[in-house]
Parts: structure tokens; sequence; C-alpha cells
């Protein structure tokens, strides 16, 4: 039951920063936001956990608030901001997989003792950051259009522009996820993982997706709630 208690309080948490982000700083605070999470989500990935009767990756929770941001960004701001968001995921994941593997050039000190770990954690960088950019870029830039596309569809039928936020958020998400997990388990797991553990990674991890993706509509709500009474900076 602890991890199903840390897996609910970090939804909390991540959503919770990205509202305080968008709070305190506007779409600047949403665009640190997508580095902070970015960075965070590759490492965390590399741990397997159980939880709610299934094994998954970490990182799939921290994930997902990359596509709170979009939806923020695309419903307050504009698709240009939400594209913008995107690509500076992409130059996070690229500054990332440089820097830590140029860390593993050097020559480490005899008295030194993180080079080891460090390198346990970082060696597997380039493959996750791959499956990570693959993913990253096919299924936001897939979002962020479905989420204008599914926008277009709802006022045209309503006549209504805040009408069906719940449906172009979730329309978009769920969509997107099942293609970003898809490139993802396999890009980063095909040999690392048997035949039956990579199915039930994907699988929990898209039930994951599922899952907080319905927990971030209320999430898309307040954000808009705040940015019409005009307390967001």
């Amino acid at each position: 039951m602890r991890n199903e208690i840390l897996l609910l309080g970090s939804v909390v948490l991540i959503y919770g920063a990205v509202l305080m982000a968008y709070r305190l700083f506007g779409k600047l605070g949403l665009f640190v936001m997508t580095v902070i999470v970015t960075i965070l989500a590759n490492i965390e990935v590399l741990m397997l956990v159980e939880g709610f009767g299934m094994e998954q990756t970490l990182g799939n929770v921290m994930f997902a608030a990359s596509y709170l941001i979009t939806d923020v960004l695309s419903e307050n701001e504009s698709k240009k901001d939400a594209a913008r968001a995107v690509w500076i995921g992409v130059f996070t994941l690229v500054i990332m997989l440089l820097f830590t593997q140029y860390w593993m050039l050097y020559t480490p000190s005899s008295e030194d003792w993180a080079r080891e770990p460090i390198s346990a954690i970082f060696s597997t960088t380039p493959r996750m950051l791959l499956a990570s950019f693959l993913g990253y870029v096919v299924s936001q830039r897939l979002d962020v259009w479905l989420f204008h596309r599914w926008w277009s569809f709802t006022e045209k039928k309503t006549g209504n522009k805040r009408a069906f936020l719940w449906l172009r958020n979730n329309g978009s998400t769920l969509i997107s996820q099942v293609i970003n997990t898809v490139i993802f388990t396999l890009t980063a797991f095909v040999g690392v993982y048997d035949t039956e553990t990579l199915m039930n990674v994907m699988l929990s991890s898209y039930v994951i997706y599922v899952f907080t993706s319905l927990l971030d509509t209320p999430a898309v709500y307040i954000a808009r709630r705040m940015k019409e009474k005009g307390t967001v900076q």
C-alpha cells in the first residue's frame, strides 16, 4: 500500500507544482516546469516498482505532467506556446544526453565515490533519451494538434469556445499517449526485459497515463479559471 500512496501523492505534488509555477510566473513558469519534468522523468523511469497490482516504471506521472503543461498552454496562451514547450523539452533531452555522457569521459580521483553510481544511472541514458526523444516528439506534437482539432470541432458544433474543455484535454492526451507508450517502451526496453515484463510495462504505463490524464482535467480547469480571474502573473 505504501507505493500506491506515494504514487497518488506524486500526482498531487507534480500537478500542484505545475499550477503553482503557472500562478507565480505565467507561461514562463510552464516552460521551466517542462525542463524540470523532462529531466526528472528520464531519471525516475529507470526505477521499476509494483503498484495497484502492476509492474510499472516510475516517471509515468512525471512525464504525464508535460501533457498537462501543453494543454494549459494551448487553452490559455496559444498553439505556438504549446509547440514551443514541446521543443524546449526536446532541447532539454539533447543537452541532458550531451552532458551526462561528457561526464563519463573524466578519469575519477582515487578518492571519488560518486562515479560508480552515476555511471550505473547514466550509462543507460543514451537509449532512454532516444526512447524519450522519439516518444516525446511524436506524441507531444500529436497532442497539440489533436487538442486544437477537438477545439475546432466542438466550437463549430456548439458555437461556444469554452465548451468541452474536458473532451479536448482527454481526447488529445489519451490518443497521443498510446503512441508514446508503444514508442518509448519498445525503444527503451526491448532486450532489457523479457516479453511478459515488457507487455506488463507497456500496459501498466498506459493504464497509469489514462489515470493521470483523467486526474489532470481538474487542473486544466483550475488553470483556465486562474487565467480568467487574472491571478496568473
